[in-house]
């Protein structure tokens, strides 16, 4: 495979998390503006961001890896998989490329560059299905890689889009794109003082899968068959 150079895969990041946030904000807004049904609104934002990261990841996973989630390249770097200096340079350009996203998406729709949300998203029900929901992304992500390397882009963007369902959070599942949800005070909006608790269930909901994952994912020891000189009697 060929190999890209740092300022290609971190420009590669930054675009393809600014790409999915302007995809979850942009959907959100344009689907609160047709409907006050929020269960409609809801499928509208769900299809957008499910089909944006099965084309992100197919266009920019041989850049970079297509991580766009600063969750997925902390598991990549304590992995060994990741250098430590790239995964910082990786986090700086996703949350630059999320903050970038959030303001194009307002731009398209004629609303301020940055409004910061007062929507309430908080609570150990919330908190605990942002743990799952990253916990599952991230087990998605190592057995897609593991197993089926090819099919990752549709394995992440079908378990996205089930995830914004079975979840009470609605499955942000990303601490850039959380911290960028704070800066709409729209559909998809968080308090900022939401946020940690969030970024906290993130982050350990990813480090439990790599944790669970590393083990279930390493077949064991194929079994010696003995020598007909170690059976004979």
């Amino acid at each position: 495979m060929q190999e890209f150079d740092l300022r290609r895969r971190c420009a590669a990041e930054a675009l393809g998390t600014g790409l999915l946030v302007a995809a979850v904000v942009g959907s959100g807004i344009m689907a609160d503006s047709l409907t006050g049904d929020d269960a409609l609104a809801l499928v509208a934002n769900t299809l957008a961001t499910g089909a944006i990261l099965i084309v992100l990841i197919t266009i920019l996973g041989p850049v970079s890896g297509a991580h766009f989630n600063p969750a997925v390249s902390l598991i990549f770097a304590l992995s060994g998989d990741l250098k430590r200096r790239d995964c910082g340079l990786y986090l700086v350009a996703q949350v630059a490329g999320a903050v970038a996203g959030t303001v194009v998406a307002h731009l398209m729709f004629d609303l301020s560059l940055l409004d910061v949300s007062v929507k309430m998203r908080t609570g150990a029900a919330q908190w605990l299905s942002e743990a799952i929901a990253t916990f599952g992304l991230t087990a998605t992500i190592l057995a897609g890689l593991r197993f089926r390397r090819e099919a990752v882009p549709w394995l992440v963007g079908l378990y996205i889009t089930a995830a914004y369902w079975f979840t009470a959070s609605t499955s942000f599942a990303n601490p850039a794109v959380a911290l960028a949800r704070s800066l709409t005070n729209t559909f998809s909006g968080i308090r900022p003082v939401d946020l940690p608790g969030f970024m906290i269930a993130e982050l350990l909901g990813a480090v439990c899968a790599l944790s669970l994952m590393t083990w279930l994912l390493r077949p064991a020891r194929p079994v010696e068959t003995p020598t007909s000189a170690e059976v004979t009697p």
